[in-house]
C-alpha cells in the first residue's frame, strides 16, 4: 500500500489522480489533500477518501471545510499548510499538481523529508531543476514524471544512461492553431481566449491549455526534460504529432527509436508514477490502432510559435533565465485571459522580460525566487503592451 499526498486535488490532474486511487484501493491510499479555493469539491473528496489532513489555500473557507469533514480530518489553511502536507510522516509519495510556482517549496520540503515526489507542475523543474535533482540525489528519493511526455520518455529510457541517447523527442499536438492555412501568423493576433481554450486532444486547466496553444507548454517541457533525464538542451527536440497517441520518443545513438503510445488519458502516466516500478492492471485506457487509422508528424512552426525558441534559449543559457521565462509567461497568460494582452503579445512580453534580465549563473534557491519576483514585476510593468 502506497500512501499518497496530493497537492492540487481539485484541478484536472488532481481529479484524474483520484480516479486512479479509486481504481486501486488495495494499492493506493490518500492521506493528504490540498486545494486552492474549491471548498465544495475538497469536501466531497475528503468525505469519500477520509484523508488524515487537508488544506485549502483560501483561509476564509477552512472553518466550513472542517465542519463538513469533522474532527477525524485535520484542516489547515494558507500556503504554509502545503509544507505540512508535503512532509506528513506517513506519506510515501507526494504528487504535486499545483499550477505555477507554488509547488516548488513543498517539493523541496518533501524531498528533504525523504519522500518520493511525482511532478505534474512542470514549473518546479523549469525554475529550479538543478536544485531539485541535486536534492533528490542527496536524499536518495525519486522524482517521477506525471506529464504524459516525460512519463513516456522515462518508460522508453528504462534505466539506460544519458550517454546512450542521441535525442529525446517530445511530441506536441500543435494546439488549436496548428493549421497555418487557417491560422496564418497575422490571424493569430486576433485569437480570443475562448478559441485558445479549445484544445484538440486534452481536457486541462486554463493555464496549461493556453500554454499548449502558444506552445509555451512544450517549451517548458523541454527544460523539464533536460533536468529530469540529465540531457543537454541540444539533445531535446520537439515534433508535432496531432493525434497525441505517441506521447514521446527516445532516439538512441545507434539510430533506434523507442516510443510509448496510448490513447490520450492522463490516468495512465499518473498510475505509472504512483505505482512505479510496478505495472498494474487497468481497463481505463484502451487503444485501438485500426480506429485511430494513422499517425502523422510535422516540424514545429517556430515562426508562428516563438515560444520554442525562447525556451531553448533559456534552457541553454540556464542560471536564472528559465525562472524568468516561466514567471513572465505566467503573467502574460493572466493578462491574456483578462483580455489585457493579445495572443501573440504573450511571446513578445516574455521576450522583452528575458532581454531585460541579467542572468545569475548557478543561482541559489533564494536567487531563483528573487528572479521569479523580478520577472513578475517587470512583466506587470509592461503587460499592457502587445
Amino acid at each position: 500500500m502506497k500512501r499518497v499526498v496530493l497537492l492540487g486535488c481539485t484541478g484536472s490532474i488532481g481529479t484524474s489522480t483520484l480516479k486512479v486511487v479509486e481504481d486501486q484501493p488495495d494499492r493506493l491510499q490518500l492521506v493528504g489533500l490540498a486545494a486552492g479555493g474549491n471548498a465544495d469539491l475538497l469536501i466531497e473528496q475528503g468525505r469519500r477518501h477520509r484523508p488524515r489532513m487537508v488544506s485549502i489555500h483560501d483561509a476564509s473557507k477552512a472553518a466550513s471545510v472542517q465542519a463538513a469533514l469533522g474532527n477525524a480530518t485535520e484542516v489547515l489553511a494558507g500556503p504554509e499548510a502545503l509544507i505540512r502536507l508535503a512532509t506528513l510522516p506517513e506519506a510515501d509519495i507526494v504528487l504535486i499538481a499545483i499550477v505555477g510556482t507554488a509547488g516548488l517549496e513543498p517539493a523541496l520540503a518533501a524531498i528533504r523529508a525523504g519522500k518520493d515526489i511525482a511532478v505534474a507542475s512542470k514549473e518546479i523543474l523549469v525554475m529550479a531543476g538543478e536544485t531539485v535533482m541535486r536534492e533528490a540525489r542527496a536524499h536518495g528519493v525519486r522524482v517521477l514524471a506525471v506529464d504524459s511526455e516525460h512519463s513516456a520518455i522515462f518508460q522508453c529510457l528504462d534505466g539506460k544512461p544519458a550517454s546512450s541517447v542521441r535525442n529525446l523527442w517530445l511530441t506536441a499536438s500543435g494546439g488549436p492553431f496548428r493549421d497555418a492555412a487557417k491560422w496564418p501568423k497575422e490571424a493569430l493576433e486576433a485569437v480570443t481566449v475562448e478559441q485558445a481554450l479549445k484544445h484538440p486532444s486534452w481536457v486541462m486547466g486554463r493555464k496549461i491549455t493556453i500554454d499548449s496553444a502558444t506552445l509555451f507548454n512544450k517549451g517548458l517541457e523541454m527544460i523539464e526534460a533536460r533536468w529530469l533525464f540529465d540531457i543537454e538542451m541540444p539533445r531535446v527536440q520537439v515534433v508535432v504529432h496531432p493525434q497525441s497517441v505517441v506521447h514521446s520518443m527516445v532516439e538512441y545513438v545507434d539510430g533506434s527509436i523507442i516510443a510509448q503510445l496510448s490513447t490520450p488519458d492522463m490516468c495512465l502516466p499518473i498510475q505509472y508514477a504512483l505505482l512505479y516500478p510496478d505495472r498494474i492492471d487497468s481497463d481505463r485506457v484502451q487503444t485501438n490502432f485500426a480506429k485511430i487509422g494513422q499517425l502523422t508528424f510535422e516540424e514545429p512552426d517556430t515562426d508562428r510559435f516563438p515560444a520554442l525558441g525562447l525556451a531553448r534559449r533559456a534552457g541553454e543559457i540556464g542560471g536564472t533565465l528559465p525562472a524568468v521565462l516561466n514567471a513572465a509567461n505566467e503573467v502574460a497568460v493572466e493578462r491574456f485571459c483578462a483580455r489585457q494582452l493579445g495572443f501573440t503579445g504573450i511571446a513578445r512580453l516574455v521576450t522583452r522580460v528575458m532581454d531585460a534580465h541579467r542572468v545569475v549563473e548557478q543561482p541559489s534557491l533564494d536567487q531563483i525566487l528573487e528572479a521569479d519576483r523580478w520577472a513578475r514585476a517587470e512583466a506587470e510593468s509592461g503587460s499592457q503592451a502587445g
